[in-house]
């Protein structure tokens, strides 16, 4: 079914990429790009998000932009859905700068639902309605290029950007939110937090000194540290437990898609039906062969 209105010239899909095989696997087979009707835009081995995605920045002009990790992969659907929820951000939230696909309230609770494969489920809680954040999950960032928001390119690496970006616009005047926008993460298993999580934490503490504490999708970050040092021995701890509920990153990211019932989005994008509230703790590990 053709859209009332295309939304393809409008919106720019961004990715840094390091690893063509990964890439080739999940964000290109997203049907909407595979199809030809958006070409994403690829910065390749940047030293930092910051410098790729600002790079991006200055390279594309469409008004909404997508800041989408190489291992994401978007269902038939998506982008329509997507511009279904900017139409609902503009009416009940125009300060908004930036939305997400998961992200932590302001009441340090996870909003947004995704598929991580890293976890071998469903992960989040779905909102009926556009959810305010302090931070983000880097899988998904999407930015309205209007609102005038750049990212910092002196935060190293390829972590914590979805914290600070947030705090960049909210120190702007400008809001951030996690709206009802499914996607398939078909990451690696994360076994510890490595020195490059560490010095990006770092960076980010110093930086907003004066707003803290704020909470990330995976820890506090606090004038003194001390949660990092504690989320580096819960998750060296937890490895061996979490690798039991990892499932099969080369997997086609459609079978995934499919078991969640994300397969195609574009009746939720019409609004001819409603995304389901997932299960607590929900896994469909059982029903990949």
């Amino acid at each position: 079914m053709k859209p009332d209105r295309d939304p393809y010239g409008a919106i720019d899909i961004v990715a840094a990429c390091n690893d063509r095989e990964i890439l080739e696997l999940n964000l290109l087979q997203s049907p909407e790009i595979a199809s030809g009707l958006i070409k994403p835009h690829l910065e390749w081995h940047a030293t930092s998000a910051g410098a790729a995605y600002n790079r991006a920045l200055d390279a594309t002009r469409g008004e909404i932009v997508v800041f989408a990790h190489q291992d994401v992969y978007l269902p038939a659907g998506w982008t329509r859905l997507l511009m279904r929820r900017v139409e609902e951000l503009n009416r009940t939230n125009p300060d908004w700068a930036l939305l997400s696909t998961f992200g932590v309230a302001l009441n340090g609770w996870h909003q947004g639902i995704a598929w991580a494969s890293s976890l071998g489920a469903i992960v989040g809680r779905l909102p009926v309605s556009p959810v305010r954040v302090q931070s983000f999950d880097e899988m998904l960032i999407v930015m309205r290029r209007s609102a005038g928001v750049r990212f910092d390119e002196g935060l190293p690496g390829f972590h914590m950007y979805g914290t600070d970006i947030v705090q960049i616009a909210r120190a702007a005047g400008r809001g951030s939110y996690v709206v009802a926008l499914p996607i398939i993460h078909n990451d690696r298993f994360h076994a510890a937090l490595g020195l490059d999580f560490a010095e990006a934490y770092h960076y980010v503490r110093r930086k907003w000194r004066r707003c803290l504490p704020v909470w990330t999708p995976i820890l506090e970050v606090t004038r003194f540290g001390l949660p990092l040092r504690q989320a580096i021995r819960h998750t060296a701890r937890s490895c061996a437990d979490r690798r039991l509920f990892a499932v099969e990153p080369q997997t086609h990211p459609e079978v995934y898609a499919a078991l969640c019932g994300w397969s195609d989005l574009s009746a939720v994008a019409t609004g001819s039906i409603r995304l389901r509230r997932p299960s607590s703790g929900s896994r469909a590990l059982d029903a990949v062969s």
